[in-house]
């Protein structure tokens, strides 16, 4: 029931009340008889009141509930990722750290191996907080994993049915899937 119902409903008790409170007076000469019902208007009347400064204060208190919720959640959203970004800040440096390394060293060796410590540590830091890659190469193709790109056919019938290649892999948050993998399934 919407607030402006409430308030009217009320209005038409208080003025219901206030009409029976006229008619008794007029209908009652003797005045000792004017007072206990008087008191009991007044009292119904008081008590009204009283239910609507509570409803009042609770609607009011219930809009307050509302917008701070509204902000916090709003709050949440905004910096949910933001424990990732901080883990990932390392790997960022160690990526400059690499790109140095690379304009000023020629060893081939040398810069793969540092490129490669730093595609371990991005790896380990995503792993560290949840993320899995999918294994999906010679698996059944599963429409509620895979996304096919395309089918090729398949070297053996054994191959039929199942994914030859990864186009781009699928990864897990927490056992639920974030990415579909990209495949390409024999036919």
């Amino acid at each position: 029931m919407e607030e402006k119902e409430i308030l009217e409903k009320n209005d038409n008790i208080t003025e219901t009340v206030d009409n029976a409170a006229d008619e008794n007076a007029a209908n009652s000469g003797n005045v000792t008889e004017q007072t206990p019902e008087v008191s009991e208007v007044e009292k119904l009347t008081n008590e009204l009141n009283e239910q609507k400064d509570k409803y009042l204060r609770l609607m009011a208190e219930f809009d307050n509930f509302r917008r701070r919720t509204a902000k916090e959640r709003l709050d949440l959203i905004q910096t949910a990722g933001k424990d990732i970004v901080v883990s990932l800040l390392d790997v960022l440096d160690d990526c400059d750290r690499a790109e140095k390394q690379l304009q000023s060293n020629a060893d081939i060796s040398v810069q793969k191996e540092g490129v490669q410590l730093v595609f371990n540590k991005i790896r380990s830091t995503l792993q560290s907080k949840g993320v899995k890659a999918m294994e999906s190469i010679n698996t059944e193709f599963d429409v509620e994993k895979h996304e096919a790109i395309t089918e090729i056919p398949a070297p053996n019938k054994s191959m039929i049915g199942k994914v030859l290649d990864e186009v781009m892999k699928g990864y897990y948050l927490n056992d639920k899937i974030i990415r579909f993998a990209k495949v390409v399934v024999g036919k």
